[in-house]
Formats: C-alpha cells, structure tokens, sequence
C-alpha cells in the first residue's frame, strides 16, 4: 500500500520513522511520500519537505511566514491528490495538520489517520470537533486521551507510548553498558550523579540552567551532569556553567539517566523517559510574569499537572516546581527531601511503577501499524 506522512517537527519524525519501519514490516510493498526529516527519509521513500521548513511557532513567526504556510499548505495538498496514497497518515503537528484533514476529507475519498493526538485535553478543546469531523481513525500514545475522547464521543485507539520503545530498545542494545565504563568515557568524578535535563530549546536553558546549578551548589558529595540539547553547541552550556563544577554530555540522555541518582528535569516527555528509569526528580520550570502564568494554568488550561508523570498517574507524583512555584530555595528543599528521606524518594518510585504499569508493554509502532492495516 501507499502512505502519505506528514511530521512537522523532530518529534514527530523520530515516531513517524518508528512507525514507518513497524508499517514495513508488516507490508512489505508499502510505499511512502512524506512531509518529514531525516529519520523518515532513512526509512526510504520520498521526501517532499524538510520539517525544518514548516515548523514556525508562534504567533508573530506564523504571521511572519504565512504566505509560507500557506505555500507549504498547497504543495501538501497537491502532492497528496497526485500520490493518491492508500492511508494518510498525520502526525501531531495540529495547526497544519487538521487543515489538511479537512482538505482531504472534504476532497477525497483516501482515509486519513491520526497518529499521536495533539494535547487538546489541555487547552484548544474545540479543536474536538474537526477531530470527529474530518479524522478516520485516531491513534493515542497517552492511555487518559482515550477517556478524554469518550466525553465528547469520539473513539479513539490506545496503541502503548513511544518512549516507552525507546526506552526498552536502549536497554536492549546497552545491556553490557556499566557505570564505570560511562564515568571512564566521560571523565566523571568517583561521585553520585545528579542529573540536569534542563530543555532542548535555548531559551528553556537559559531560564532554567542558572538556577537548577544555583540550588544543588551545596552538595559536594555529588557531581553534576547537564545532558545536552541536540543542536546546542558546547559553548552556549559554558556561559552557564563556568562558575561551577559539572560536565555536559551529548548524545547520552538515556545513559546518563541509567547511572544518575536524582534528576532535575523540565516539564515535557524528559520527565516520563526520567520515570522510566525510575529516577528520583525534581520538575522545575521557570516562565516569565509567573503569577499570571498560573493564573492561566489555573483558569484557562483544562489539565491539573504540567509534567506527564502525574498527568498519567492522575494524582502527583513529582512535585512541579513551575511558574510562582520555583525559586531556587524551592528547588533546594524538594532535593533536600529526595536525598535524605528514604520513604519519601520510595513513594515516588512506587507512583513510578503505577505509571509504568498503565503505560502497557512495548510496541507503539508496531501496535499502531497492524491496526491502520486493518480496513
């Protein structure tokens, strides 16, 4: 069969390539046109658009390249109707992609599925009704989406999380992997690591970064390790960290989780692939005019928590030091409390398990491409 993918950012073509390998082994004749990245483009077919070219965020970006969008709209709609394509398959990336579920819909006859809902249970909940409206099949990573979805009667398909593959793959590929062998690689001291997961974006690191390193100062029992951002050079890190003692690794987020004893995390999938590995952390996330930030969290959004952890769990779990919540002072009690109280870190890896066990086994992937082989 042929499939039409369009991902519009990183994320949605590292699932969009993992769904591509489990669609190929499955139907070994597919054929695939894509809207992508270089993940995608690795499990062959034919790339259309670079996702670096689409993914504009914002207000102002947008308004600032709409007639880019706009352009990008066009050849996506017309690429589509000339591929003719057996599934169209969308991932995330709702601002683009509803449009071309409704253009298609409206247009065509080709069934277009929905790969990783975008997170409408938080705000944009109206989005709901172009869902059901213009959108086949929907396929959920997140299991509370499924009831979230029942409410507005729309059913949707569960198929198990992504990163819960990722992270049973890396164990399956590590398994000789030891702790001695990852502090001689990387020339870390003989101490307890704590580690810094401070955002992939420059200015998440710039707010978060000073005041993460600023609040575990004191702990000279242990050393400090920032995973590094793809596409963050070394020296912006510097500017940050000269006036302490810490190191910064690439390209080892999942390694560095495996050997560290407590973690400092921003909000975002870090802090599930954190729990994954059953690290005890701290979610802490500084944003600007905090108290009108929660004041809209509060009255506006349509979620309790900020950090996947406790969005699945459904209860808190980890403590979300966001908005007029953090303050280094703040960040420092909570890893007072995780170092030093046994009962109080052994709860929240037993909130870790529950998570764990509501996520399902692995096989997102290939659990989602068997059903959108189904008719």
């Amino acid at each position: 069969m042929k499939y039409f993918i369009v991902a519009g950012e990183a994320s949605g073509d590292l699932h969009a390539s993992n769904l591509m390998k489990a669609l190929k082994e499955e139907d070994p004749a597919a054929e695939f046109a894509f809207f992508g990245g270089d993940l995608m483009l690795a499990q062959g077919g034919r790339l259309i658009k670079h996702y670096r070219e689409l993914a504009f965020m914002g207000f102002i970006p947008v308004l600032l390249n709409l007639r880019t969008i706009l352009k990008n709209m066009k050849i996506c709609q017309k690429e589509i109707l000339n591929f003719n394509p057996d599934r169209l398959i969308l991932v995330d990336y709702p601002g683009f992609n509803l449009k071309i579920a409704k253009y298609v819909h409206t247009h065509t006859d080709i069934p277009v599925y929905y790969y990783i809902s975008p997170k409408v249970w938080a705000w944009k909940e109206y989005r709901v009704k172009s869902f059901k409206k213009y959108v086949d099949r929907m396929f959920c990573i997140l299991p509370f989406e499924v009831d979230f979805f029942k409410k507005h009667n729309y059913k949707v398909e569960y198929v198990g999380n992504p990163t819960v593959d990722a992270v049973a793959d890396y164990f399956d590929k590590n398994a000789s992997d030891t702790k001695e062998l990852f502090y001689k690689e990387n020339n870390l001291d003989c101490k307890p690591i704590v580690a810094l997961l401070a955002g992939s974006r420059r200015q998440e690191i710039k707010d978060n970064l000073p005041h993460m390193l600023e609040s575990i100062k004191k702990y000279d029992d242990y050393q400090f390790v920032i995973a590094g951002a793809p596409g963050i050079e070394t020296d912006y890190y510097q500017q940050y960290i000269s006036a302490y003692s810490c190191r910064v690794v690439f390209g080892q987020t999942y390694r560095l989780l495996r050997y560290a004893d407590l973690a400092l995390v921003t909000s975002g999938t870090a802090t599930l692939e954190t729990a994954l590995f059953r690290v005890p952390q701290v979610v802490c996330y500084k944003t600007p005019i905090p108290q009108i930030v929660y004041w809209v969290f509060k009255n506006v959004l349509h979620t309790k928590y900020i950090s996947l952890v406790n969005l699945i769990a459904d209860k808190e779990i980890v403590q979300e030091l966001f908005s007029k919540f953090f303050s280094v002072e703040a960040i420092r009690k909570e890893v007072d409390r995780l170092l030093n109280d046994e009962s109080y870190k052994a709860k929240m890896i037993e909130g870790y398990d529950k998570v764990i066990s509501i996520l399902g086994q692995p096989g997102a992937s290939s659990c989602a491409a068997k059903k959108m082989l189904d008719k």
